[in-house]
């Protein structure tokens, strides 16, 4: 992380405090924001369009193919993320105990889900504690104690005894699951594929939806009237047909289930948006997503069809909003993104960033030192 001599750094051009509000200039003295210009020269001036700290709202820092992984490789894939613009991230279930990266000052701030819960055989292997129905609620509780206010079910998942996505839990193991995160002051979100697993979902009273790939039609008012937010991860569904390829010679109907949720991705994604569902940008990185993506997942919602402006809010104002955190503000955490032309325009310049501040360092991007 840099150290500027002046003492404090200039942040000049185009600082946007929401898509629509700006301000021409910010300050970054110990750490903070500031609107009020410090005394003295600056030590560091950086023009250009100016972003709070990017969001990734699914992402594993410290998971991958095999599961658990040391935290070497968490630190490189955290760093990964940092250096990509990704400033905040919402941990959407890894193995290990990651709360040594919230006291690192060079990585992203984290908020963390706990372990996945997942039906016994119905996950990737060596991910999730897994039980059974009755065991459900218990597992849940648990998670949401060594969380930071989030837990994660895996709602459904292929049975290799039909051939075919089925949901995980039946709806009243849900409903007590649900409550008791809620209990403890968790939300609760849940990985879900198909149509069928979001109903009792919405009857237990879930806060968010990971992928969301079968919300059809008759399921958006209730994702409306209940505030459910969803985080479609649409990078990771673009594996979908790479999935049913392999799994065709087995298992039929599953992997032309899963072409189909691929084919409609774009589809279901722009009905949410446009009848209100909030919808958050999330990469699924460590698992079978490369880290340091969250350009990518922003581009892909903006093709999908929120368009660029949109499409930055699911992964930047909007999005820190979601989480409790605040943006460019007066005394907030100095932590911004600055590109070089208008993101509102553009997404694509996210992919280079001029220059990726932390807590009030310059960490990463073409000007870093």
């Amino acid at each position: 992380m840099s150290v500027d001599d002046g003492g404090y750094t200039h942040l000049t051009g185009t600082v946007l405090l929401s898509p629509t509000l700006t301000v021409r200039d910010v300050y970054l003295q110990a750490g903070r924001f500031t609107f009020a210009r410090p005394a003295g020269s600056p030590g560091r001036v950086i023009e250009g369009w100016v972003l709070p700290g990017l969001v990734d709202a699914h992402c594993h820092v410290g998971l991958d193919r095999r599961g658990l992984v040391p935290d070497s490789l968490a630190e490189e894939q955290a760093l990964q993320d940092r250096d990509a613009g990704t400033l905040l991230i919402r941990d959407a279930g890894v193995v290990n105990d990651t709360r040594w990266i919230q006291q690192r000052d060079d990585l992203p701030r984290l908020v963390r889900a706990g372990r996945h819960v997942a039906r016994t055989g119905r996950y990737f292997r060596d991910y999730a504690v897994e039980v059974e129905p009755e065991g459900l609620a218990a597992a849940v509780a648990e998670q949401a104690r060594r969380g930071d206010g989030w837990v994660k079910i895996v709602g459904d998942w292929i049975d290799r005894s039909v051939g075919d996505l089925m949901p995980a839990f039946p709806p009243a193991a849900l409903s007590d699951a649900v409550a008791a995160a809620h209990a403890e002051g968790a939300r609760v979100t849940a990985h879900c594929f198909a149509a069928d697993t979001l109903d009792a979902m919405l009857d237990a009273g879930i806060d968010c939806i990971e992928h969301a790939t079968g919300m059809l039609p008759r399921h958006i008012p209730r994702f409306v009237e209940q505030g459910v937010a969803i985080v479609p991860t649409l990078i990771n569904i673009d594996t979908f047909p790479a999935i049913a390829a392999g799994a065709a010679g087995k298992y039929p109907d599953y992997a032309a289930h899963m072409r189909a949720l691929w084919g409609g991705r774009h589809a279901m994604v722009r009905r949410a948006f446009d009848a209100g569902v909030p919808v958050f940008a999330g990469t699924d990185a460590g698992s079978v997503i490369a880290h340091g993506r969250l350009p990518d997942e922003i581009a892909a919602l903006a093709t999908a069809g929120l368009g660029p402006v949109a499409a930055l809010d699911a992964a930047c104002w909007s999005a820190r909003t979601w989480l409790g955190f605040p943006g460019i503000e007066e005394g907030a955490s100095a932590d911004a993104v600055v590109c070089a032309e208008d993101p509102r325009l553009d997404v694509g310049t996210l992919a280079a960033p001029h220059a990726v501040v932390l807590r009030g360092g310059v960490v990463a991007g073409r000007c870093a030192e």
